[in-house]
């Protein structure tokens, strides 16, 4: 799989306030290493990173609500910031997806020439998977290394519940079988961009 030279790396959401037990049980220990491979490879060979910050709104009680400490990058995100030679960018959202976010993500892409972009982040099958699904519709081709990013297990209706590696097979098929996005690790993403 081949990376191009200008992909965007998306990092979505790596905030502290995810660290809470209000989330439950998460998957992949292994997210938040994958995570930092990929930004330092980005920052390293000079493409566009996109740190996308989600501010829940104020009143409410999630740990990612703006004015609350877990509102903050984990300390390896922030640590990063505005280190690479490549252009950067902040998105803040309030939604799922990241192209809803301020400023605008497409416009930023499109300025800047990108037609590939890589999500990573948290959640998988929240935030990522939106961000990857909207992407896949406004025409970008989409690379979603499975093994740089986590979720929680959930609850939902008629009380079915779901485990967090379980959602995550699921977000995996649904996007690669869909035709969203490409399904991969991060060794494959690695490969493909250091080719």
């Amino acid at each position: 799989m081949e990376i191009a030279e200008n992909a965007a790396l998306v990092v979505v959401d790596v905030q502290k306030g995810f660290e809470e037990e209000y989330w439950g049980r998460r998957n992949n220990p292994e997210a938040e290493r994958n995570i930092a491979v990929l930004i330092d490879l980005w920052q390293e060979t000079g493409r566009p990173v996109v740190f996308v910050r989600h501010d829940s709104p104020e009143g409410s009680r999630s740990p990612l609500r703006a004015g609350h400490g877990g509102n903050d990058f984990k300390d390896f995100v922030e640590e990063r910031r505005g280190k690479g030679s490549g252009p950067e960018l902040l998105v803040v959202k309030s939604v799922n997806s990241a192209f809803y976010g301020e400023p605008s993500l497409d416009a930023w892409l499109r300025g800047h020439g990108v037609g590939q972009i890589v999500v990573v982040g948290i959640q998988t099958n929240m935030c990522n998977e939106t961000t990857a699904r909207m992407g896949g519709n406004l025409g970008y081709d989409v690379v979603f290394p499975l093994d740089a990013m986590h979720t929680f297990d959930l609850e939902g209706p008629y009380g079915w519940t779901a485990g967090a590696d379980e959602l995550t097979r699921a977000t995996a098929v649904s996007l690669h079988g869909g035709g969203f996005a490409k399904v991969v690790g991060t060794e494959d993403v690695v490969r493909g961009a250091s080719a």
